[in-house]
């Protein structure tokens, strides 16, 4: 293996392929680089440029579409880790563009503070998850890209340019969700507030009724999602609400039952023996969504909004009008029920506000996201076939990281400002240096 060395950071060739969580995606890059700083990639970025190679950039490779692969040269943000700078004045924290989630809330807890909102899933580095629109719940909080007061970047050409609403307003607007194309983010400056309590309240309920009263659940509550499970009239919800205290954090045995037990270790049991006897899938449905009891605990935010997902799945997401929701749901269990498929895994159902994202799935209209998901090695494109046609069928936005088959006319007709990223990009990238063929394909040439 040749290898280069460049300051600190190191270029070496590529001699296995790289692949993503799920292990749907692969990709041969000609070299790897792992820079230790801004300055060192953006001198890979520029040799890239010169070698005629192109440039992309993969964190934890929780995207399930191949939106960091690359034939050229990937760059592994491993070394841009940590917390630069915390501003108290401003309630604001930079951080490297690799750090994961759960170092960076881990960091921020210590220093008592914390993000307003967050995915239930912290193993994507910064840059990954708000680059492809990672998002949780919330009736006012938004995306974890919502929350950015800062972008730090190397474009094409090699320039570090750093963007803000006063900075580069224009390139803020659209690179807080940038989908890769626009740079390579080197750091984010987050807006932070004191770490606050949030009290977790999960209860199982019964699918019309969590339906019927979905605009009412989502009102009374902060944090308001829900799972339903295929084959059942099942449904276990989830309200997180802020609280005056004291802390009471899940009992370490009863959380080791709910989260790693029943939801990681049975569930793997559970959902193996149903892609071995995919017959014997609705009556495990039935017992599972039994498994699950209710239960309320108040816990620092992370540790609320975020758990545990060992079970390895595919995933298709798509963002709806929110009044669209309980309409779209409705169809999705109709058809399951009327089909030959056999669903293990539940869906999940969260909103947003809107937000003035240029790119995002919530840009100009109340959200909400139906996700759907297939355990890894499950023939997944008849179901997430007919569950697209529904979502599309209501204007539905898919996850910028999971699965789809959208193409950049469609994102045209749904993104009002879709002809304002494709002409940024056309600006910092034209020779798409940044490009590959996922892009090609949703953002056109």
């Amino acid at each position: 293996m040749s290898r280069t060395t460049a300051g600190s950071g190191s270029a070496r060739t590529a001699d296995s392929p790289w692949r993503n969580w799920a292990g749907n995606v692969t990709s041969r890059p000609v070299r790897e680089v792992s820079p230790a700083s801004a300055e060192e990639l953006a001198e890979a970025v520029r040799r890239a440029a010169e070698d005629g190679l192109r440039v992309k950039t993969v964190g934890a490779g929780h995207s399930f579409t191949s939106i960091a692969a690359t034939d050229g040269v990937l760059v592994r943000p491993g070394l841009l880790t940590g917390i630069r700078r915390i501003d108290r004045a401003s309630m604001t924290v930079t951080a490297e563009a690799g750090t994961p989630l759960k170092r960076l809330n881990v960091a921020l807890a210590r220093e008592g503070l914390s993000l307003t909102n967050m995915g239930d899933i912290m193993e994507q580095t910064v840059a990954g998850a708000v680059s492809t629109g990672t998002h949780g719940t919330g009736r006012e909080s938004a995306s974890i890209a919502a929350q950015i007061r800062a972008i730090e970047l190397v474009t094409a050409s090699g320039e570090l340019l750093t963007c803000s609403e006063k900075e580069n307003p224009e390139v803020f607007a659209a690179a807080r969700i940038g989908l890769g194309a626009l740079g390579v983010i080197t750091a984010i400056t987050f807006a932070v507030e004191p770490v606050f309590l949030l009290t977790a309240r999960e209860e199982p309920m019964t699918f019309d009724r969590v339906t019927s009263d979905f605009d009412a659940l989502h009102a009374e509550n902060e944090h308001f999602e829900f799972y339903w499970f295929p084959h059942t009239d099942n449904c276990n919800t989830k309200r997180n609400n802020r609280s005056a205290g004291p802390a009471a954090p899940a009992g370490r045995v009863s959380g080791w039952i709910e989260d790693e037990l029943l939801s990681n270790g049975l569930f793997q049991v559970a959902c193996s023996l149903g892609r071995a006897v995919p017959p014997v899938i609705p009556s495990i449905a039935r017992v599972s969504s039994r498994a699950l009891s209710a239960r309320t605990y108040t816990d620092i935010p992370y540790k609320v909004f975020t758990s545990p997902r060992r079970v390895r799945f595919m995933e298709m997401e798509y963002a709806l009008p929110r009044e669209a929701a309980v309409t779209a749901l409705r169809e999705v269990k109709a058809m399951v029920e009327r089909s030959p498929l056999k669903v293990s895994f539940p869906v999940e159902v969260r909103t947003a506000p809107a937000d003035d994202i240029t790119l995002s799935t919530a840009s100009g209209r109340e959200t909400a996201y139906i996700a759907v998901h297939l355990y890894r090695g499950t023939p997944h494109r008849a179901y997430f076939t007919a569950v697209e046609r529904i979502m599309t069928a209501h204007g539905g936005r898919p996850h910028w990281g999971k699965i789809h088959t959208r193409d950049a006319a469609y994102f045209s007709e749904v993104y009002p400002r879709f002809a304002e990223f494709t002409a940024l990009r056309d600006r910092l990238d034209p020779d798409r240096l940044f490009g590959n063929d996922h892009l090609r394909r949703v953002l056109g040439d």
